[in-house]
């Protein structure tokens, strides 16, 4: 058995193999493997849990199937990093109506200091009135802009940023987050629906009046479920869809 002072595996009646699932995550969360880092073998892992392989690698297929972890054939297993494709592929949902995908293009609109209003405070698990930190982004597909951005983070979580750094961040918005503030997202949670946009962001998306656009609201989490951005995206849907290709392992989350 398992253990728990070797890697702080939990006492209650999980099964085996989701107890070191669950102090893997913790290990992440503390920062002891960092992002594009390799974590120990299978073999080195059971040494410390005191499990069998079988158990190890139950537990790191779990992770690998969230796509918290990759495994490179012939070097091992990785910590993910939020690259360009790892963001067009799973966490960028938005495609052609021929089903053809492409990163979008990124323009910074506005970017301030707000305190949190009621929806962002519910989502983001914080008071009302929190300080928080607002980017507004223009998306263009195409060549043209086709999503609108209004993004909400606890600034407690991002000490130190501010407009020039969110400009020359160099990388993907996640990436930012991941290797700055050691903030890894590792799933969404989207609602979609349909609403007539203000007339401020219509005239961005270059949409006639009262036009309806297709409104996502994104939570991203990071390990232990925590949230930690909010985002509402408004869509001009002419063009432009929102695509979900489930397969196994997605479903297994």
């Amino acid at each position: 058995m398992a253990n728990p002072s070797k890697g702080n595996v939990t006492s209650r009646a999980d099964p085996l193999y989701q107890q070191i699932q669950i102090a893997l995550t913790r290990k992440l969360a503390a920062g002891t493997w960092k992002p594009g880092e390799a974590i120990p073998s299978e073999t080195v892992l059971a040494r410390e849990f005191s499990v069998s392989i079988g158990t190890i690698r139950k537990a790191v297929d779990a992770l690998v199937a969230g796509n918290i972890l990759v495994r490179q054939q012939g070097r091992g297993t990785f910590v993910g990093m939020h690259t360009e494709d790892r963001t067009l592929f799973y966490f960028f949902h938005i495609a052609r109506k021929d089903g053809l995908k492409e990163l979008p293009v990124l323009e910074l609109l506005s970017f301030r200091k707000a305190k949190a209003e009621s929806e962002e405070a519910l989502r983001l698990g914080v008071g009302r009135g929190t300080p928080t930190l607002r980017m507004q982004n223009a998306l263009q597909l195409g060549g043209r802009t086709a999503i609108f951005d209004d993004i909400a983070v606890p600034a407690a979580l991002f000490p130190g940023l501010n407009e020039e750094t969110y400009r020359s961040r160099g990388s993907t918005i996640y990436g930012l987050y991941q290797a700055r503030y050691r903030i890894n997202v590792i799933r969404i949670s989207e609602r979609l629906s349909a609403a007539i946009p203000p007339a401020t962001i219509a005239s961005v998306l270059g949409m006639p009046a009262n036009a309806p656009a297709l409104v996502i609201r994104r939570v991203a989490y990071s390990y232990n479920n925590t949230p930690v951005e909010y985002r509402v995206s408004w869509l001009d849907s002419r063009e432009y869809e929102y695509l979900s290709d489930l397969w196994k392992g997605d479903l297994q989350q």
